[in-house]
């Protein structure tokens, strides 16, 4: 299937600005890619790409005073597929874990595992280890916690989350990553697109930009979601980037002030071109 990818982000800087922007597809996912994947910027500013510590394409500009849009529109191919799934992937004892893996165990700004360890202990760690443990995560968060925009918070953390039970999609994110990294599962935050492709009743709120996490399991990673937890299986997910939580893969980072004043994302399902008989 064919996935149109857009995006239109308006600013307005009082004065200016650098930014550090980490609005590209992931390199994973880069030789899907249709059309070029390339951030528009008006004004027209030099740009500096870089690939950080995590793997995520970065870029950065400086941008002037006055109104400032980043915009991009792109095709990509995927599989239409769910997520993969695998019930007999197995969690790994510390000693086999790759060393760049070993990061996702710790806690980080928005998961901490320190003050939540014993709480997922209670609740997760007599279950059977691998996939359906972390699946059980998922359920709780995902039962357990309210959903809403209106409880957006920059500041919450996973155990703000776990006292408050609500919030919005990384908040959910960051409760289940730290409980995993509780009970030794590596597990990173993942972000990029994920539109209501073939969902029935369509949600009526705007599309965003989605969060999701991934655990590593059987010598590689997986993708799960507390948001959606699988009751209605998403297809079309398209990375964009990860890290230990949100604070590594901020769409826009400004060193200054930044008034957003318009936000619009697209991810929709195209029609493939009809292929001639003739």
């Amino acid at each position: 299937m064919l996935i149109r990818l857009g995006y239109d982000l308006q600013f307005f800087l009082p004065a200016p600005v650098s930014f550090v922007a980490m609005l590209h597809v992931h390199p994973s996912r880069v030789d899907d890619l249709r059309e070029p994947d390339l951030l528009q910027i008006d004004p027209a500013l030099s740009l500096h790409s870089y690939i950080d510590s995590f793997g995520n394409v970065c870029t950065r500009f400086d941008a002037p005073a006055g109104p400032l849009r980043l915009s991009n529109s792109t095709l990509i191919e995927d599989s239409g597929e769910p997520d993969p799934v695998d019930l007999s992937a197995v969690e790994h004892p510390i000693h086999e874990l790759p060393s760049d893996v070993l990061q996702f165990l710790l806690s980080s700004r928005y998961c901490e595992v320190d003050r939540l360890s014993n709480v997922a202990l209670d609740l997760f760690g007599h279950l059977p280890p691998g996939w359906s443990r972390v699946q059980s995560i998922c359920e709780w968060v995902h039962n357990k916690i309210l959903f809403g925009y209106q409880y957006a918070r920059s500041t919450k953390t996973a155990l703000d989350v776990f006292t408050e039970r609500q919030g919005v999609c990384r908040d959910f994110q960051h409760l289940a990553i730290t409980y995993c990294r509780a009970l030794n599962i590596p597990a990173r935050y993942a972000t990029g697109y994920l539109g209501d492709i073939r969902i029935f009743p369509p949600p009526t709120a705007p599309m965003d930009f989605s969060a999701w996490f991934e655990v590593y399991l059987s010598g590689r990673w997986w993708a799960f979601d507390a948001r959606n937890n699988n009751s209605m299986p998403r297809i079309g997910r398209i990375l964009m980037a990860t890290g230990r939580d949100a604070s590594d893969v901020a769409l826009t980072t400004s060193f200054g002030t930044a008034n957003l004043t318009h936000f619009f994302v697209v991810c929709d399902e195209v029609p493939e071109p009809a292929v001639s008989t003739s």
